[in-house]
């Protein structure tokens, strides 16, 4: 059994202060760090494994209090990219978000002639209308041009999970700046009773690594769609910012009456940080601030060989809210204990 100690073996809580930060080089007190940086105490990683690379990761509370983390993970021997062709989507829990994570099951596999045959990915967990909504991507031919993104619902953290056999929206038409894909959902209901699905996506006409990447909104007036796009052009484009500027991995909530976002910046200020906007309307956005950095600027791991500026890269940042407040801030990394990838925790002080 995983004991609290073990729980956080290996690291060392860095103070953050401004004189870590001057050691270190960081921007712990710069003026482009949002208030919710400023909140930020890490507890630790869990769900290391050997055997698994655990990736993309969403919490939510369950009626007794507990913890269920609903997280992508694929084989080690795979490596990292290995989620593309293979991932799947698993269910853990814990008593408190504090204490060691247990996996329970696997709960949504790739589906042999579906739109999902290959992988399942990006899970994002909601309750919705009196029941669990797990959105998520998947792709039927292990690559990025036929992901999607779809929903499986439960009334029942613990399942069965039944998904939906079509995906919930798909890409633009040839041309558009979203025809490669859709990728990597952000979901609210809206204060007007519409269900929001935000989106991922880029140009195929041009590679994800060129400072293309985007985000868009589709709306509908049911839970399971139709979702149409709101408009032709994107919610969130960094694009004119150059320096190949742009961003992925959305999380989007609802707090004081404004629109919140915390999304990964790929070339804003940082190309291994977070960033925090808001929004009064949920489609016109604040100039974006740094909402957190990279592990290494909260906790002292073994270097990775090999992994570049990815290890330690916080990805896909998701919150764990209680009564519409974030407590928790749960994201991935790459390193730690064995060098796979795992989720990494912040107690929101």
């Amino acid at each position: 059994m995983m004991t609290r100690r073990n729980f956080l073996t290996g690291l060392t809580i860095l103070p953050f202060t401004q004189a870590v930060a001057d050691e270190l080089g960081l921007w712990a007190f710069d003026d482009n760090r949002a208030d919710f940086n400023k909140h930020l105490k890490p507890v630790g990683r869990t769900l290391e494994s050997p055997d698994w690379y655990a990736s993309a990761n969403s919490p939510i509370y369950g009626p007794n209090g507990s913890v269920h983390l609903f997280y992508s993970r694929w084989p080690a021997d795979q490596k990292a990219d290995g989620w593309i062709n293979g991932s799947e989507i698993a269910h853990a829990v814990a008593k408190t978000p504090e204490s060691p994570f247990e996996y329970v099951e696997t709960i949504l596999a790739p589906r042999p002639g579906h739109w999902d045959a290959t992988a399942c990915h990006t899970p994002h967990i909601q309750h919705v209308d009196g029941k669990y909504c797990l959105f998520y991507t998947g792709n039927a031919n292990g690559q990025t041009d036929t992901q999607r993104i779809g929903v499986a619902t439960a009334k029942s953290l613990k399942g069965p999970w039944k998904r939906a056999d079509t995906p919930l929206l798909s890409p633009g038409p040839t041309g558009a700046w979203d025809d490669h894909c859709t990728t990597n959902p952000a979901f609210i209901q809206h204060p007007n009773g519409q269900y929001w699905l935000y989106y991922q996506s880029w140009k195929t006409a041009s590679s994800a690594s060129s400072g293309n990447q985007m985000y868009g909104l589709a709306t509908a007036d049911s839970l399971l769609g139709p979702y149409r796009r709101y408009r032709k052009k994107p919610i969130i484009d960094f694009s004119a910012k150059g320096k190949n500027a742009q961003t992925e991995d959305v999380f989007i909530w609802l707090q004081r009456g404004r629109f919140n976002m915390l999304t990964c910046d790929r070339g804003v200020h940082r190309t291994d940080a977070g960033l925090y906007l808001d929004s009064q309307d949920g489609i016109h956005w604040e100039e974006p601030s740094v909402a957190f950095g990279p592990v290494s600027d909260y906790v002292k791991e073994a270097a990775a060989p090999n992994q570049g500026s990815q290890h330690g890269r916080l990805e896909h940042p998701q919150l764990l809210l209680q009564h519409g407040r974030p407590r928790y801030l749960f994201a991935a990394a790459k390193g730690g204990k064995y060098m796979t990838s795992s989720p990494f925790i912040f107690k929101m002080i």
